[in-house]
């Protein structure tokens, strides 16, 4: 297993450093001059204000040799500063991070928590009214897009019902702590769980209903064990392999999901963050950004891995 996770990080420096050069390539090729977003409007096009925007930037420079600085930079923990306002980019990067791994965190752990539990209770009672009552319900689920669910959540439950707050991540004119962090955060959490929640409910009832007809569980029946320990012990881990990997897979398109929320509720996390570094043209924030997502995202699928070997003992990687 030590060996297998070795190799899976060496493989993931390649994969990082791919990635980054797609993303330079693609962000270079946006039409317009990023220079123009910061010469005032008043002074036109001027060639020589713009010259010297442009060497500011490093923009006047062939683009594999800024790509080279950028990378060297980065490899010693520099990510840069924005091209916006000056801030560093590795502070306001990691500030932001914290805030959308706490909503789709809480989303995350809501979606499994809740849908495997469901899927379980439908799985054995198939054919039942709560099998087909939960059933509609999630795909109503699956369908209903993220913005569609937020705002309607934020209508319902902010406005006519205000249970909780319309936006933002604490209380206003009140100090800052982990419960009025968490009681902003609800809301946005459990709405964006939804569509996971529906999901991992169908992959649970569909993964337990076959393992239920193999002829082990048949013969963990045949020794007298009672149904709770038949499905919990026998059965529910094997069913568990193909929800452990749509939990997996679910990550990127979690966070496209916090993007709608965190605009919706005004949650300050990489969503709202992202929108405005696309909108400013901050190439530093464009690039530190992806470089920091998609090795959440490789990391990630390393740790489904690993819980695979966990889940399933017969699971060995040499």
């Amino acid at each position: 297993m030590t060996q297998y996770i070795l190799r899976r990080l060496l493989v993931i420096v390649p994969v990082l450093l791919g990635v980054t050069i797609v993303v330079f390539i693609l962000i270079n090729l946006i039409p317009g001059d990023p220079a123009a977003f910061y010469v005032s409007p008043d002074l036109g096009s001027n060639p020589a204000q713009m010259e010297i925007v442009r060497e500011r930037l490093g923009l006047n420079q062939p683009l594999p040799v800024r790509y080279v600085k950028w990378l060297a930079q980065t490899l010693t923990g520099d990510f840069g500063y924005r091209t916006k306002n000056g801030d560093p980019v590795g502070p306001v990067i990691w500030l932001r991070l914290q805030n959308t791994m706490l909503l789709a965190g809480i989303a995350l752990f809501i979606g499994a928590s809740i849908g495997i539990t469901l899927g379980v209770f439908t799985a054995v009672r198939q054919y039942s009214v709560w099998d087909y009552a939960l059933t509609a319900f999630s795909f109503l689920g699956i369908a209903m897009p993220a913005f569609v669910v937020g705002i309607f959540g934020l209508y319902v439950f902010a406005l006519k019902i205000p249970l909780f707050p319309a936006g933002g991540i604490s209380t206003i004119g009140k100090e800052t702590s982990i419960l009025d962090t968490l009681y902003h955060a609800i809301l946005p959490a459990a709405l964006l769980s939804l569509n996971y929640l529906a999901s991992f409910m169908r992959y649970t009832r569909f993964s337990l209903l076959e393992v239920l007809k193999q002829d082990y569980v048949s013969n963990a029946r045949a020794k007298g064990l009672r149904e709770n320990r038949v499905i919990n012990v026998h059965a529910l881990r094997n069913a568990l392999l193909p929800v452990i990997t749509a939990i997996g897979l679910s990550l990127p398109s979690l966070v496209v999901g916090a993007v709608f929320m965190e605009t919706i509720f005004s949650w300050p996390g990489m969503g709202t963050l992202y929108l405005d570094a696309v909108m400013s043209r901050d190439y530093p924030l464009i690039m530190g950004m992806n470089l920091i997502s998609a090795s959440v995202i490789l990391l990630t699928n390393l740790l489904t891995d690993i819980t695979y070997a966990y889940v399933d003992p017969r699971i060995r990687y040499s």
